[in-house]
């Protein structure tokens, strides 16, 4: 059985199959199951809830145009814009689906519906799918619509389940750093970990950049499969780049996986196959990632140098200059420098975040304030 895989699809704008090159059309044609991640709501009801970061929505007919054309099975909505649009939005994406005869997973009304695992009979064998996302604004509750979040006890369990019921598990998780080329140590330690209790294949995205893989005892882990089609520019030249994973499942043989590297050009967002020159560089660069990911010495310093990257960033955000809307007036008390993160705040915001008890309390009571 074949299989694509791709990373971030967002049509928000007018977009018609005259944009897909030929090859890219035939590469989904002539493939037996396509799964595909929507990050965006389709709705046209739903209001934007608070959140930093941008608020994404699907353009309906050009979102159902290419999914067509593409011949698209299943798409994975475990991600941080699903939820964008409230409740609403996400309710409204799921009769979408369910209207155009695509099947969806990691997403539902609540987080019970959210977890369900979604099996695809084949001939070579039962294939479960499991959709996680990392718990950034759009994480489904008891009794709310969303993402089904990451916990570590739940995907585990979720892995197991599924190995219990089928001959494959593929994880698919939307998680990792936006514009770094490389796995966390902690995500490393966390996607072994699935492969540890069950998984077949790991698969990343949500990073807008492509990282390496890894095999694990013998599995496949690709950290961030990059954009697949996303109608917004970038000044991020990796932003126009990605992966699709094309996949044999075959019960005697196992999971055979082909990266297939594919690009959209920054005018007009057409999607083809990279070739030539620019092919070769990426695969240079995709297996200088690999080999690096391998080396523990070396993916921690390159974590060390992209947190000495963001370290400024990050302080501004836990500091309350971040609450100051007049440019002006941030930047005449930032020059003071009476708000500069101090040895004993910073001690205190670690706590709260790494302890468990304070992170747990912490959280319903920032949450609970959001919601009134």
């Amino acid at each position: 059985m074949k299989i694509l895989i791709t990373g971030d699809f967002v049509i928000s704008k007018s977009y018609s199959t005259d944009n897909l090159s030929p090859e890219i059309i035939s590469l989904f044609q002539n493939s037996d199951y396509n799964i595909v991640n929507l990050e965006a709501p389709v709705t046209s009801k739903g209001s934007k809830i608070i959140k930093t970061g941008p608020h994404l929505k699907a353009n309906k007919e050009s979102t159902q145009e290419i999914l067509k054309a593409l011949k698209v099975n299943l798409v994975t909505l475990a991600n941080n814009h699903v939820l964008d649009y409230d409740q609403q939005g996400v309710l409204d994406t799921l009769s979408f689906y369910k209207e155009n005869n695509i099947q969806t997973v990691g997403a539902g009304k609540n987080i019970e519906e959210a977890k369900k695992v979604f099996y695809i009979d084949s001939p070579e064998g039962k294939i479960g799918i499991i959709n996680i996302a990392e718990n950034e604004w759009s994480s489904a509750t008891d009794t709310s619509a969303g993402a089904n979040g990451m916990d570590l006890i739940d995907d585990v369990k979720q892995i197991q389940e599924a190995k219990k019921k089928s001959d494959f598990v593929f994880v698919i998780v939307h998680g990792g750093h936006e514009y770094y080329n490389l796995p966390s140590p902690r995500m490393q330690k966390q996607y072994r970990f699935y492969i540890d209790n069950g998984a077949d294949i790991v698969v990343g995205h949500h990073t807008h950049c492509i990282s390496g893989m890894e095999t694990y005892k013998g599995k496949q882990i690709y950290y961030s499969l990059g954009n697949f089609l996303f109608t917004k520019t970038s000044i991020y030249d990796d932003w126009y780049k990605g992966i699709v994973l094309k996949i044999e499942v075959s019960k005697n043989k196992g999971i055979k996986v082909i990266p297939v590297f594919v690009e959209q050009s920054k005018s007009d967002f057409n999607l083809s196959l990279l070739t030539g020159k620019e092919k070769e560089e990426l695969a240079h660069r995709f297996t200088n990632y690999n080999e690096l990911i391998q080396t523990e010495s070396a993916l921690y310093s390159a974590w060390q140098k992209f947190i000495n990257q963001r370290e400024k960033t990050y302080s501004n955000y836990w500091s309350p200059l971040a609450f100051v809307g007049n440019k002006y007036l941030k930047a005449l008390i930032a020059k003071t420098g009476v708000l500069k993160p101090q040895s004993k705040a910073s001690s205190l915001y670690l706590n709260l975040l790494r302890c468990e008890a304070h992170r747990d309390v912490s959280q319903s009571i920032l949450t609970k304030q959001i919601v009134k």
